[in-house]
């Protein structure tokens, strides 16, 4: 038993030196894959980059494809003129994958015409730096890509959890994943006719699906009643879309700010009989107007447990009576000429059966 567990404590002593020296080694690191066939051009930008990040060699086209595609690199520093692919292919090839595409590609080359560095960032590489190299221009060079690299995975992992949180009003409500789908590609839509410019459309497309967030805070007594509300709990679910306000609250983000207002916004009416603040008119932010008739022609045409789906005339005669009364009435004519994409949007996103 003695002879056990001194076995067992020089194991975990060993285990511990050897996580020590991966750490050492680089885990955790920010990855780089340096492609040359010049070991020498190899061995600079070792000494150059070794102590700051993670690195693979390849030098080849051919096994740097291999390399990007098993340990995905965060960034690549890629010669252009070598035996079989050159590195303007190499990049082509590596931002035609989906995958890997978002990939920062650096070249790093002797050839500095013009003509050649203009190939280069067709190719899709981020930056063009021509040899003998400067060390303090590629350190630079590296460290500001991958800092674009850590914005962009920021942006991308905070649109997913406001998607994810979106997601979250579903389960207290009888509306289905697919119609918080339908009605923001629908709101994109209109945003894009109403003369949005493509930056502004998609972030309503991401900011529309929080437009319920609010009825997180509701009871479940009041969500999930088969039949009509009473008048008292009819005020209580009133209070959802200012319930949304707080929960996404004063932030920074320019996507949560959007957020906030569509969901405080989204039961305003034109004519100013909506809540929570009975706005009227322009007084309701645009974004409120555009998803209040993209979540309503939704509703309308989508079978729910309480109601069968409307024919498309019954709702556009619905939407059109309640123009200038519910729905601004400049987007009323927005939505029937584009009636084609919100049609196309419909059957791309069905609900399940």
């Amino acid at each position: 038993m003695v002879r056990k567990k001194a076995l067992s404590e020089t194991d975990t002593r060993a285990k511990m030196i050897e996580r020590g020296n991966k750490v050492e080694s680089g885990l955790g690191k920010p990855k780089l894959l340096l492609v040359d066939d010049e070991p020498v051009n190899l061995r600079v930008l070792k000494q150059l980059l070794a102590q700051d990040y993670t690195l693979y060699f390849a030098k080849s086209g051919e096994e740097a494809l291999r390399l990007v595609e098993k340990q995905r690199p965060d960034l690549v520093l890629l010669d252009v003129m070598m035996p079989g692919m050159t590195g303007f292919e190499v990049c082509k090839t590596i931002k035609s994958n989906a995958q890997l595409s978002a990939i920062p590609i650096i070249f790093v080359t002797a050839l500095n015409d013009p003509t050649d560095e203009a190939e280069g960032f067709e190719a899709g590489g981020v930056d063009y730096i021509t040899k003998p190299i400067s060390p303090a221009v590629v350190k630079a060079r590296v460290k500001n890509h991958l800092s674009l690299v850590n914005a962009d995975e920021l942006r991308r992992t905070r649109l997913q959890i406001i998607q994810r949180l979106g997601r979250a009003a579903e389960y207290k409500d009888n509306e289905t994943g697919m119609h918080v789908l339908r009605m923001s590609h629908m709101a994109y839509v209109l945003a894009k006719a109403y003369g949005f410019s493509e930056q502004q459309a998609v972030l309503l497309l991401h900011a529309a699906p929080m437009h319920d967030i609010g009825k997180i805070g509701i009871p479940d007594s009041i969500m999930l009643k088969p039949g009509k509300l009473t008048e008292e709990e009819f005020e209580i679910m009133k209070k959802h879309p200012q319930i949304g306000a707080e929960i996404l609250g004063e932030a920074d983000s320019d996507l949560l700010k959007l957020a906030r207002t569509v969901s405080l916004t989204h039961h305003e009416k034109w004519d100013g009989s909506g809540y929570p603040e009975g706005l009227a008119g322009t007084d309701i932010p645009i974004a409120g107007r555009i998803v209040a008739v993209a979540d309503v022609f939704d509703a309308l045409t989508s079978k729910r447990p309480y109601k069968d789906a409307w024919p498309l005339d019954k709702t556009l005669a619905f939407m059109r009576s309640q123009s200038g009364i519910h729905f601004d009435p400049d987007l009323i004519p927005l939505l029937e000429a584009n009636l084609e994409a919100f049609i196309e949007i419909k059957t791309k996103w069905q609900d399940e059966v």
